[in-house]
């Protein structure tokens, strides 16, 4: 392969990232973890499905950063979920430092590559490895629309027995209660959804929408999503390897866009091979203003409850 993506972290999310990357036959994989054999093994295991699944891209796993020198693309998907007994600063504590030390090492040996964080909190650890690694805003983005829009659809066409290739969503704002997805842009076949279902019809799905990794980690009892995180991340980083300016949700730093600045936060975005290439900006109403400038007040406070351990 001509391209080389680097996968940090070989949990679920990381791991599934690197099988569909490689089975779309976007790029070369390398899988990073600290735990020894870990990356190794399951980088090996990928390799041996190859013929199976015919293709030709290779999976290596490593304990270290040298091998990803010269990645196009850094999937971050590094960082710990919150343990029992743990408070939610120890949790930012953690996940900052590991944030810090990945982007930093990662951006030492790929300093031309840019950055797809995965890792939560996701609007914040986009922030902190933004600053860590020193790159512009436009090579470092968070997946969390793609993801969060994916399951607007999905509900959607649950809900209307239609295909799933039909519906499009939009969602916008920080990853988390607070997002903001728009009905009134979300489509079956082109048919705003304000038709076809009812006014608390669609306040239900945005509602589970919301809800939707919550929902899964209630239902696994241990653990949180990982089929849809991978699939999405791996979206993102097909539109930027085969430069496609794909116009995709994704959590991007504002500059006064949508009158927000200074944080990431969830908005379009047209991915290109240099990354964020364009925010889109969308004309909205006056509650879906409030709606997206009180998801901006969250992550503001969010990232101020990170800036402690920055």
């Amino acid at each position: 392969m001509d391209k080389k993506v680097t996968v940090v972290g070989a949990g679920n999310v990381g791991a599934t990232a690197a099988q569909r990357l490689a089975e779309k036959e976007l790029c070369d994989v390398v899988l990073v973890d600290i735990a020894e054999g870990l990356p190794q093994g399951k980088a090996l295991d990928l390799r041996e499905a190859a013929p199976i699944e015919k293709h030709d891209a290779t999976v290596e796993g490593s304990n270290g950063y040298e091998a990803t020198a010269g990645s196009d693309i850094v999937i971050i998907t590094a960082g710990i979920p919150r343990k029992p007994g743990m408070s939610r600063d120890d949790l930012l504590k953690t996940n900052t430092e590991i944030m810090k030390t990945v982007a930093a090492e990662a951006a030492r040996q790929s300093p031309d590559s840019i950055f797809i964080i995965v890792s939560n909190p996701l609007d914040a650890m986009c922030q902190v490895a933004m600053e860590a690694s020193g790159f512009p805003k436009q090579r470092v983005l968070g997946m969390a629309g793609v993801l969060d829009s994916a399951r607007f659809r999905t509900f959607i066409a649950m809900e209307l027995n239609v295909s799933v290739e039909n519906t499009h969503a939009f969602v916008l704002g920080g990853h988390g209660d607070t997002m903001v997805p728009l009905p009134r842009f979300s489509t079956v076949a082109g048919i705003p959804i304000t038709e076809l279902l009812s006014g608390e019809r669609i306040e239900a799905l945005v509602d589970r929408t919301r809800k939707g990794g919550g929902e899964i980690v209630g239902l696994l009892k241990s653990g949180s999503a990982f089929y849809a995180p991978a699939s999405a991340a791996a979206e993102m980083a097909e539109a930027i390897l085969k430069d496609k300016k794909k116009i995709l949700p994704c959590a991007a730093y504002l500059e006064g866009e949508y009158g927000i600045s200074d944080i990431f936060m969830g908005v379009p975005v047209k991915l290109g091979r240099k990354g964020a290439e364009e925010v889109i900006q969308i004309k909205l109403t006056d509650q879906e203003r409030t709606d997206l400038n009180g998801s901006a007040e969250a992550v503001k406070q969010l990232m101020a409850d990170v800036r402690q351990f920055m």
